[in-house]
Protein backbone atom coordinates (compact mmCIF):
# COMPACT_ATOMS: atom_id res chain seq x y z
CA UNK A 1 0.00 0.00 0.00
CA UNK A 2 1.24 3.54 -0.70
CA UNK A 3 1.08 4.41 3.03
CA UNK A 4 3.99 2.16 4.03
CA UNK A 5 6.72 4.83 3.62
CA UNK A 6 4.90 7.59 5.48
CA UNK A 7 5.20 8.74 9.09
CA UNK A 8 2.30 7.98 11.46
CA UNK A 9 1.27 11.67 11.40
CA UNK A 10 1.12 11.76 7.61
CA UNK A 11 -0.70 8.39 7.49
CA UNK A 12 -3.35 9.89 9.76
CA UNK A 13 -3.76 12.84 7.40
CA UNK A 14 -4.20 10.50 4.44
CA UNK A 15 -6.70 8.29 6.24
CA UNK A 16 -8.71 11.30 7.45
CA UNK A 17 -8.67 12.76 3.94
CA UNK A 18 -10.14 9.50 2.57
CA UNK A 19 -13.24 10.03 4.71
CA UNK A 20 -13.98 13.32 3.00
CA UNK A 21 -15.47 13.70 -0.45
CA UNK A 22 -14.64 15.76 -3.51
CA UNK A 23 -11.97 18.44 -3.63
CA UNK A 24 -11.06 18.28 0.04
CA UNK A 25 -10.11 14.63 -0.35
CA UNK A 26 -7.88 15.34 -3.35
CA UNK A 27 -6.25 18.37 -1.70
CA UNK A 28 -5.50 16.33 1.41
CA UNK A 29 -3.84 13.64 -0.70
CA UNK A 30 -1.74 16.19 -2.63
CA UNK A 31 -0.66 17.90 0.60
CA UNK A 32 0.26 14.54 2.05
CA UNK A 33 2.47 13.69 -0.92
CA UNK A 34 4.25 17.03 -0.75
CA UNK A 35 4.82 16.64 3.00
CA UNK A 36 6.14 13.11 2.57
CA UNK A 37 9.14 14.54 0.73
CA UNK A 38 9.79 16.79 3.76
CA UNK A 39 9.71 14.03 6.38
CA UNK A 40 12.67 14.08 8.76
CA UNK A 41 15.51 11.74 7.90
CA UNK A 42 15.02 10.10 11.29
CA UNK A 43 12.69 7.57 9.67
CA UNK A 44 15.65 6.07 7.80
CA UNK A 45 17.76 5.38 10.91
CA UNK A 46 18.91 1.81 11.46
CA UNK A 47 20.68 0.38 14.52
CA UNK A 48 24.45 -0.08 14.44
CA UNK A 49 25.05 -3.66 15.52
CA UNK A 50 28.89 -3.67 15.59
CA UNK A 51 31.33 -2.20 18.11
CA UNK A 52 32.49 1.31 17.25
CA UNK A 53 35.72 3.15 17.98
CA UNK A 54 36.46 6.87 17.70
CA UNK A 55 39.09 7.91 15.16
CA UNK A 56 38.92 11.66 15.81
CA UNK A 57 36.30 14.31 16.61
CA UNK A 58 34.22 13.69 13.48
CA UNK A 59 35.00 10.11 12.40
CA UNK A 60 34.23 6.71 13.90
CA UNK A 61 34.80 3.14 12.79
CA UNK A 62 32.10 0.53 13.26
CA UNK A 63 33.44 -2.86 12.27
CA UNK A 64 35.06 -2.35 8.86
CA UNK A 65 33.00 0.76 8.06
CA UNK A 66 34.61 4.18 8.52
CA UNK A 67 31.91 6.79 9.14
CA UNK A 68 32.33 10.55 8.82
CA UNK A 69 29.75 12.60 10.73
CA UNK A 70 27.70 14.67 8.35
CA UNK A 71 28.02 18.45 8.17
CA UNK A 72 30.82 19.04 10.67
CA UNK A 73 34.58 19.53 10.83
CA UNK A 74 36.45 18.80 14.05
CA UNK A 75 40.09 19.67 14.80
CA UNK A 76 42.56 17.32 13.11
CA UNK A 77 44.97 15.15 15.04
CA UNK A 78 48.58 16.39 14.87
CA UNK A 79 50.04 15.88 11.41
CA UNK A 80 46.65 15.17 9.80
CA UNK A 81 45.80 18.64 8.46
CA UNK A 82 46.82 18.67 4.79
CA UNK A 83 49.06 21.50 3.62
CA UNK A 84 47.02 24.44 2.34
CA UNK A 85 43.80 23.27 4.02
CA UNK A 86 42.13 25.43 6.65
CA UNK A 87 41.40 22.96 9.44
CA UNK A 88 38.91 23.44 12.25
CA UNK A 89 40.35 25.20 15.31
CA UNK A 90 40.47 23.61 18.74
CA UNK A 91 41.85 20.70 20.70
CA UNK A 92 41.67 17.48 18.64
CA UNK A 93 42.03 15.29 21.74
CA UNK A 94 39.13 17.03 23.51
CA UNK A 95 37.01 16.66 20.37
CA UNK A 96 37.78 12.93 20.16
CA UNK A 97 37.11 12.48 23.89
CA UNK A 98 33.77 14.26 23.53
CA UNK A 99 32.76 12.00 20.65
CA UNK A 100 33.94 8.94 22.57
CA UNK A 101 31.69 9.89 25.50
CA UNK A 102 28.71 10.21 23.16
CA UNK A 103 29.39 6.92 21.36
CA UNK A 104 29.88 5.11 24.66
CA UNK A 105 26.39 6.05 25.86
CA UNK A 106 24.66 4.27 22.92
CA UNK A 107 22.67 2.63 21.53
CA UNK A 108 23.85 3.95 18.16
CA UNK A 109 21.79 4.34 15.02
CA UNK A 110 22.86 5.53 11.58
CA UNK A 111 21.37 7.29 8.59
CA UNK A 112 23.70 6.74 5.63
CA UNK A 113 23.88 9.32 2.82
CA UNK A 114 26.79 8.48 0.52
CA UNK A 115 30.53 7.78 0.43
CA UNK A 116 33.15 10.54 0.35
CA UNK A 117 36.26 10.55 -1.81
CA UNK A 118 38.16 8.64 0.89
CA UNK A 119 35.60 5.81 0.97
CA UNK A 120 34.08 6.85 4.30
CA UNK A 121 30.33 6.67 4.78
CA UNK A 122 28.85 10.14 5.27
CA UNK A 123 26.13 9.77 7.85
CA UNK A 124 24.12 11.05 10.74
CA UNK A 125 24.80 9.01 13.85
CA UNK A 126 22.60 9.11 16.92
CA UNK A 127 23.41 7.89 20.39
CA UNK A 128 19.95 7.27 21.78
CA UNK A 129 18.14 10.48 20.81
CA UNK A 130 21.30 12.62 20.61
CA UNK A 131 22.56 13.59 17.15
CA UNK A 132 26.37 13.36 17.35
CA UNK A 133 27.03 16.07 14.74
CA UNK A 134 24.77 18.51 16.57
CA UNK A 135 26.25 17.65 19.96
CA UNK A 136 29.82 18.13 18.71
CA UNK A 137 28.82 21.58 17.39
CA UNK A 138 26.95 22.53 20.59
CA UNK A 139 29.87 21.52 22.80
CA UNK A 140 32.32 23.56 20.70
CA UNK A 141 34.29 20.52 19.53
CA UNK A 142 33.36 20.92 15.85
CA UNK A 143 32.21 23.57 13.43
CA UNK A 144 29.28 23.34 11.06
CA UNK A 145 30.19 23.19 7.35
CA UNK A 146 27.12 23.80 5.16
CA UNK A 147 28.67 22.36 1.99
CA UNK A 148 29.20 19.05 3.83
CA UNK A 149 25.61 18.91 5.07
CA UNK A 150 23.78 16.57 2.67
CA UNK A 151 20.13 17.62 2.25
CA UNK A 152 20.60 20.14 5.12
CA UNK A 153 20.07 17.22 7.50
CA UNK A 154 22.22 18.67 10.30
CA UNK A 155 20.87 22.20 9.86
CA UNK A 156 17.29 20.95 10.14
CA UNK A 157 18.07 18.86 13.23
CA UNK A 158 19.84 21.59 15.25
CA UNK A 159 19.24 24.97 13.57
CA UNK A 160 20.26 27.05 16.61
CA UNK A 161 23.62 25.28 16.93
CA UNK A 162 24.59 25.75 13.29
CA UNK A 163 23.88 29.50 13.42
CA UNK A 164 26.54 30.16 16.06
Amino acid sequence: MFLSGLTPHIKGLVLRSRLRLGRVRIIGFVLTLSCAACDPVVDRAVPIETACTVIDGDTIRCGEERIRLLGIDAPEMPGSCAAGRECAPGDPYAAADSLFGLVEKGPLSIIRFKKDRYGRTLAIIRSGEVDLSCQQIKSGHAVYVARWDQDNAVRSTCPKAVQR
